[in-house]
């Protein structure tokens, strides 16, 4: 059961979280304007404060989407690099949340007014990558 519960919220997370990633690598007017307000603040590029955001949440979703399908292979290990799982699994939910943080950090710093839904994602990320270091290190023991 908590290799399905593992699969499940990596994939809902990594799933939800390359729209995100899309939008600002792609330069969609609503991630272009949103990165304009939040660099002036900080009296960086947008542009390149945006792609580099981008490349960060880019980099989430891999490391959330490679740790579901993983999680479906029978193996406690990552085979051609003999990496266990847990560990595999434990650091991406770690960049993850911290990322997270880091977007929570931005939208409470950075903007006039922090758009809510953004906020709800965030939390619902770290809540769901807190859930899963639980479950990965309950007892110190390879799921099984």
């Amino acid at each position: 059961m908590n290799k399905v519960l593992v699969f499940i919220t990596n994939a809902l997370m990594g799933i939800i979280l390359s729209r995100f990633a899309i939008s600002k690598l792609a330069g969609w007017e609503i991630s272009v304007n949103a990165f304009i307000e939040m660099a002036k603040p900080i009296g960086i590029d947008p542009t390149f404060f945006r792609v580099f955001t981008g490349i960060i949440i880019s980099a989430v979703v891999i490391g959330y989407l490679a740790t579901a399908i993983f999680s479906l292979v029978k193996n406690n290990t990552i085979t051609k690099y003999n990496i266990p799982f847990s560990k595999w699994a434990t650091i991406t939910n770690l960049f993850g949340l911290l990322t997270m943080v880091g977007a929570l950090i931005a939208e409470f710093s950075l903007r006039i007014q922090p758009k809510w839904l953004l906020v709800y994602i965030a939390l619902g990320v770290i809540l769901f990558s807190v859930l899963n270091i639980f479950i990965l290190n309950k007892k110190k023991t390879i799921i099984k």
